[in-house]
């Protein structure tokens, strides 16, 4: 991705977002995407998309989003409110003249959550989305993370979302982000060589059960990084994570354990919470806390426009399976 194609821009309420952007080609007659990363990540984390969509003429935009790397990181929960970040991300748009031409949001992990905001609130500048390893979020005005953790474990038969009771507490950033060494090995390294498993099963076992990803950052263990990253990767990743810190980023989850998503979400017209557009939805078969079965609980009522596609892939698809991610998304796009 060409650093001289970053920009900075401060939003209505005084957040400045840094952000990649390649605009479409001259012939007009191409959309613009919109890539919005997970946790704990950042728009480089799209590499391999930005590259072959700006080769086939496609207009790019990749934000670091709210709480990573060069975007503002608040850590105000409230500040995380998926209205807010959605008017963040039109705002962008809006500076770039992405107005009035057809945009497709493609999200990852928390991104969905972000994708799912804009179809919510701003559906009318949006051709299509597209979900990658997580489903539709739908508007949840009762929500609460209790009955929502059970209800996955309940469709999967285990429980997946334990390690949001850590990433809630008070301190996490601290204990993820400990970088004095122990035996060779520091906190944060524990935490990139879970996240980004050289083995998708130890998500079964080190994240998806309450405690188990504490106990692990604690223990400081790591494993070899996944085929698709080198070491490297992982280093540039870790001092991103550690200049910027952990605060931000956790806000994610606490939407969530605080309560606020509940609150957020009765902003969301009633008329928007099915999503007319096409909706494409990448099923990431070897992710073991972010299961297919538990995106298609909220995709296949909540979006009646729904296209599938499987990929034996741990939870970073966009990663490992690149080549095939881009070619499925691009006939997506161009069979609207």
């Amino acid at each position: 991705m060409d650093p001289a194609l970053y920009k900075n821009h401060v939003t209505p309420r005084g957040l400045k977002y840094h952000y990649f952007f390649s605009p479409p080609d001259s012939s007009g007659l191409k959309p613009t995407l919109v890539f919005l990363h997970g946790f704990p990540s950042n728009a480089h984390e799209w590499r391999h998309q930005v590259g072959f969509f700006v080769e086939h003429g496609y207009g790019v935009l990749a934000p670091d989003l709210l709480g990573y790397g060069g975007t503002d990181k608040p850590t105000d929960v409230a500040a995380y409110a998926k209205s807010l970040m959605s008017a963040d991300i039109i705002a962008i748009m809006d500076k770039e003249g992405i107005v009035n031409t057809k945009v497709y949001a493609v999200g990852h992990d928390w991104g969905c959550g972000l994708t799912s905001g804009l179809a919510n609130f701003y559906p009318a500048r949006f051709a299509g989305f597209a979900f990658l390893a997580v489903g539709y979020l739908p508007p949840t005005p009762d929500y609460n993370f209790e009955a929502f953790n059970a209800g996955a474990k309940a469709l999967v038969g285990y429980e997946c979302f334990g390690y949001f009771y850590f990433f809630g507490e008070e301190g996490a950033d601290k204990i993820i982000a400990d970088h004095t060494y122990k035996e060779r090995c520091t906190q944060i390294d524990a935490f990139l060589s879970i996240v980004y498993p050289h083995d998708s099963k130890m998500w079964l076992t080190h994240i998806a059960p309450r405690d188990k990803f504490k106990e692990w950052v604690l223990s400081r263990k790591v494993t070899p990084p996944p085929s698709y990253l080198t070491q490297n990767d992982l280093d540039v990743h870790k001092a991103e994570l550690l200049e910027g810190g952990l605060a931000g980023p956790l806000c994610w989850y606490k939407q969530c354990t605080t309560g606020m998503v509940a609150e957020d979400d009765k902003l969301v017209p009633k008329e928007n919470y099915i999503i007319k557009q096409p909706v494409f939805f990448a099923a990431t078969l070897d992710d073991h806390v972010c299961r297919p079965e538990i995106g298609l609980f909220s995709l296949k009522p909540g979006c009646p426009n729904l296209t599938i596609k499987e990929y034996h892939t741990d939870h970073w698809v966009q990663l490992a399976a690149p080549e095939q991610l881009n070619k499925d998304l691009l006939e997506w796009i161009e069979s609207q």
